[in-house]
């Protein structure tokens, strides 16, 4: 998702070399997969690694295995990883253990929660990372206090944003999509308006109880609104394995099968509140001005709470409830949007690589 802008930028920037995309294949389901590429625009993969689901281990080792021989073959100035998934760390060993520089895009975001795989990623890859782009000023202070040096730290806004800037004059208007899903529009366009869900985390979806206790908080706002939810094929199957269907078909929630890039961001954008466990909506819904509801305890992008729209509100039903009176009542939270997350950090990444890239091929021939 956030590579779509990254290789556009890099393509306008005549003095970068060109770029391979490697995809992973670490979401194998299509509805997952291809209708990202097409949503977001994106020309097919150079390579496939086509690893599929696992265990944190296997897919980090099977990233890793499939990788090497494709670095092998490539040999490449660098190789620039995003964000804080298995991949992530994976590519970032295989590169650094073959002394090619890494470039981590999203680096030093910290949820300080060790129980979370991301945050292992996170940790390790930025200490891998030869150059650090930061998405804000909050992430270079986590940067050095873990003994980074600040010159191999940029602070270049979100790729995040460049992708939903881009997206939101393709989306279709919210009755638009409300029609081809099979949604009343009038249903869900009624005051006070519908609330958006997106949910993926394990620890939310794959234990019973938990699961359990979410979906009669989801009831409970449906009872208040309307509540509309794509949900995760995982989660479907949760949802269908601990008998809880019913209780979603007893109230005003709607469950869609996984969306699209372009029709989440359909849903979003409209929405009277999102709730979520994501941080990449966390930071679209502050960008769109959208109250975010945030199913964690701790989040990694603290300026979206801090400065945005975002609210912590765990599994907490009575905060939750409480958030959603808010949002009928008056709105909801509002904030404003973080610096240089304006679209432009794509072109700006791109200026400093061409740059870096250039000193460091210099360096090394002297």
């Amino acid at each position: 998702m956030k590579m779509a802008p990254l290789l556009r930028a890099f393509k306008a920037c005549r003095s970068m070399p060109p770029a391979v995309l490697i995809h992973t294949g670490q979401h194998y389901d299509f509805d997952l997969n291809d209708r990202l590429f097409i949503g977001l625009d994106l020309p097919a993969p150079d390579i496939n690694l086509e690893v599929g689901s696992g265990s944190h281990a296997i897919q980090t080792a099977e990233v890793m295995k499939r990788v090497e021989p494709v670095i092998d073959q490539s040999k490449p100035s660098c190789v620039v990883v995003v964000g804080d998934v298995n991949s992530t760390l994976a590519c970032s060993l295989v590169a650094a253990k073959k002394n090619i520089p890494v470039v981590h895009v999203e680096a030093g975001l910290r949820s300080f929660d060790r129980s979370m795989p991301e945050e292992i990623n996170r940790v390790l890859t930025d200490q891998l990372a030869n150059v650090l782009y930061t998405t804000e000023r909050g992430a270079e202070a986590n940067l050095v206090r873990e003994g980074i040096s600040k010159d191999r730290i940029q602070f270049v806004g979100n790729l995040m944003i460049d992708s939903l800037h881009a997206a939101l004059p393709r989306a279709v208007p919210a009755l638009e999509l409300f029609g081809r899903v099979g949604i009343d529009a009038a249903w869900a366009s009624a005051q006070p308006g519908y609330a958006a869900v997106t949910l993926h985390r394990p620890s939310n979806v794959d234990d019973p109880r938990t699961l359990a206790d979410i979906v009669a908080i989801f009831g409970e706002v449906g009872q208040r609104m309307p509540v509309i939810w794509p949900v995760h094929p995982r989660t479907r199957a949760n949802i269908e394995k601990f008998g809880l269907s019913r209780v979603l078909q007893q109230h005003r929630v709607v469950c869609l099968p996984p969306q699209g890039y372009l029709e989440m961001v359909s849903l979003m954008r409209s929405a009277a509140l999102v709730l979520t466990d994501s941080g990449g909506v966390q930071e679209e819904t502050t960008a769109l001005g959208v109250p975010c509801l945030t199913m964690r305890t701790n989040t990694e992008r603290p300026i979206t709470v801090d400065q945005g729209t975002n609210t912590l509100v765990g599994i907490d039903r009575c905060l939750i409830l409480a958030a959603v009176d808010d949002v009928i009542r008056g709105g909801g939270k509002r904030g404003r949007i973080p610096e240089y997350w304006d679209g432009g950090a794509a072109p700006r990444i791109a200026s400093h690589m061409a740059q870096w890239l250039v000193t460091s091929s210099e360096a090394s021939v002297h």
